[in-house]
């Protein structure tokens, strides 16, 4: 990372504005924006988020708010209502009133004597959703946007479900949100009324986890700010980016095919991060990216941004199984359009626990005699261990949360593999797995892992994806299965482009279960997969084709300098997976502690732990649990501030049960506290 110092334009810094939205509510603002901007406006980009400005945001800010403003634009960051300083109470996420509130804040923001009326939205995963439905709703000022890590359809490729199957980050999530939500105002901006404003928080917040288990199928809930249910409503252009690492890989692939406006991805080797603090590398010059992107759409620069190839993205070469990378090996590769016409789909039939090439499949075929093999029945009912070295479903790279060697997984699967290769065979899209199949329970899923398989043995995970069997008719429209009777599903695996060397194998290993990474099913499930009719479909970018860019396509990173802090206590990062051979106990246990960190231009001491665990003893599907606790404290002279959340979800075959607390404390005396014990039926899950 360059960190830059001298740029085209001088700026200023307010570092609180209040700006007001329809209902009379405030929301707190902070911008950065061209000294000369008082006598000749700018272009406005927003970045609109609920995770603090002033202190848990506020270095990441510092490095990329002020480089912009830099370089000719009022760059505003607005904390949602409920957070930070700003009136009212965060209740769930991409509500009604969050985007109206939106829609308030560029208007306000055009109508600045310092705007010239043109806004843009800029964001990471919550600030991409919400400038991404913003953008539906058509705003007149509203021109482009620049987005990360993020997904157009809120149900099937969000953390709380994955092929209709309940993800553990659901979970996770909803713990996060309740300890953002209940964090307090700080008393040197909103003076006396941070404590009422506090307490607000704390009397209005619930579990978030509630509301999403109440909407277990793609009803309105879902489709409310889902743009995929209307394409055609986004009308500006749109820089879309993601990582392979992550778990929004999917989105930005979407966007390309189905919007019609000007439109470029980017997808780089990374976890959920900016491409220019990506991780693993290699980072690249994003907001050199993005200055080019505003400046030809918020100013009209004929600058060729839109030259070259529709989607730019890493192509990963082989590396052994490892949950942390700094650099992941491959090269960029380009693409005129999405879908490419570079990419073809490849059918590899499966058939005696092999790949097979497809010319071999159609050799095979056209023999004559008897194809019983064809109708081969293989079995595999997985134990809940499978899924243990699965990783998270978007990784943060810290603690080190990829996955690890699968060949433990694979012992509780049922494995495909191909014969060693002989050529190199390069990836590029979503892999597919047609099964036929049954199942001798009425509720079941299927995980399905591509792997990359060295000539030692090492199994490193490629990608992956879930199907809960009873969406197997339609994502979100669930129905049970008649155990032993024959049934079709498809199981798309997320997007990813992947190289496999001569002498490595491809392997597809097929499980019933994937814990904790997925809720499995009330049941242990036996699953029986029909051979003949059952094959895997890989997005084959052949090799000769033409990369379509540069070596280096982009420059170093640079960002301005980040805002000073001081580590006063040591941050803590555990990734442990456990297993008590006396009771068949097993345990994952996650601790995401960032110590306690000094923002020394507010003199504010900030400390954030997270601790996460998840459950279960021998095959009991019923005995799964998760945990997710954190702390959150806020201290200078005179001030104490710590709030502790704590949730539980639970299960029998029937239900999901959910405890939770939140406490309040002032001056390490309690002043808030509520107890949620709450039950809600399994559909179909």
């Amino acid at each position: 990372m360059r960190f830059v110092s001298e740029l085209p334009c001088a700026t200023t810094e307010e570092e609180h504005v209040e700006v007001p939205v329809s209902d009379g509510t405030r929301l707190s603002a902070r911008i950065w924006r061209p000294v000369s901007s008082d006598r000749e406006p700018v272009p406005a980009v927003l970045e609109y988020i609920p995770y603090r400005k002033r202190d848990l945001s506020s270095v990441r800010d510092s490095m990329h708010h002020p480089y912009l403003a830099g370089h000719g634009y009022a760059c505003v960051r607005v904390d949602l209502r409920g957070t930070g300083e700003s009136e009212g109470v965060l209740t769930d996420e991409y509500l009604e009133r969050e985007q109206t509130d939106a829609e308030d804040v560029l208007a306000w923001l055009a109508a600045q004597p310092w705007c010239d009326g043109t806004t843009g939205m800029m964001g990471i995963s919550w600030g991409a959703f919400a400038a991404l439905q913003v953008a539906a709703r058509q705003p007149p000022s509203l021109r482009a946007l620049v987005i990360a890590s993020f997904t157009d359809d809120r149900y099937a490729d969000d953390m709380h479900y994955m092929g209709g199957a309940l993800l553990s980050d659901n979970l996770a999530e909803a713990g996060t949100m309740f300890a953002y939500g209940t964090c307090p105002p700080d008393p040197a901006v909103v003076g006396e009324r941070w404590r009422e404003m506090w307490h607000e928080r704390l009397s209005h917040t619930r579990p978030w986890v509630l509301q999403w288990l109440r909407h277990q199928r793609r009803d309105d809930y879902w489709r409310h700010a889902s743009v995929c249910e209307d394409y055609a409503a986004v009308r500006c252009p749109v820089l879309a980016s993601s990582g392979w690492a992550d778990g929004y890989s999917n989105a930005v692939t979407r966007l390309l095919a189905h919007l019609d406006v000007p439109r470029k991805g980017l997808i780089g080797p990374w976890s959920h991060k900016y491409p220019h603090l990506g991780e693993p590398g290699p980072a690249i010059g994003y907001l050199q990216e993005v200055v080019r992107w505003w400046d030809h759409w918020l100013k009209g620069v004929d600058n060729g941004v839109m030259d070259g190839p529709m989607l730019r993205t890493w192509m990963q070469d082989s590396v052994p199984p490892s949950t942390s990378y700094q650099e992941r090996p491959g090269r960029w590769v380009g693409e005129p359009d999405w879908p490419s016409p570079h990419v073809r789909p490849v059918c590899h039939p499966l058939r005696g626990h092999r790949i097979d090439p497809p010319e071999e499949a159609a050799k095979e075929a056209a023999k004559p005699g008897d194809r019983a093999e064809d109708d081969a029945a293989l079995t595999v009912r997985s134990p809940l261990s499978v899924g243990q070295f699965a990783g998270k479903w978007a990784s943060y790279n810290a603690p080190p949360d990829l996955p690890y060697d699968q060949r433990e997984e694979d012992g509780g699967s049922l494995v495909f593999e191909t014969r060693p290769l002989t050529e190199r065979v390069e990836i590029l899209g979503s892999p597919a797995v047609e099964l036929e199949f049954s199942a001798d329970e009425p509720v079941a899923m299927v995980a399905a892992r591509l792997s990359d398989v060295s000539p030692d043995g090492a199994a490193t995970r490629v990608t992956y994806g879930l199907l809960n069997l009873t969406h197997r008719n339609g994502i979100g429209t669930p129905e049970p299965l008649e155990p032993g009777a024959r049934c079709r599903a498809t199981v798309e695996l997320n997007g990813v482009a992947q190289a496999f060397p001569p002498g490595h194998r491809i392997r597809l290993s097929l499980s019933t279960s994937y814990w904790p990474l997925a809720w499995p099913p009330p049941r242990p499930v036996r699953l029986t997969v029909y051979e003949g009719s059952s094959s895997l479909t890989l997005p084959v970018r052949p090799v000769r084709e033409p990369d379509l860019v540069p070596a280096d396509p982009f420059g170093e990173p640079e960002a301005t300098s980040p805002l000073a802090t001081t580590q006063l206590t040591a941050p803590e990062q555990r990734w442990e997976v456990k297993r008590d051979l006396v009771d068949y106990r097993s345990e994952l246990e996650i601790v995401k502690d960032r110590g306690t960190v000094r923002y020394e231009d507010i003199g504010l001491d900030v400390g954030i732990r997270a601790h996460e665990r998840y459950t279960a003893v021998a095959d009991d599907f019923t005995s799964v649990r998760g945990e997710a606790a954190w702390t959150t404290r806020f201290r200078r002279d005179g001030w104490d501030v710590r709030v502790e959340t704590r949730t539980v979800l639970r299960c029998s075959g029937t239900e999901f049960l959910v405890d939770a607390t939140l406490d309040g404390f002032e001056n390490d005396r309690r002043v808030f506290s509520r107890t949620w014990n709450e039950t809600l039926p399994r559909d179909l899950l």
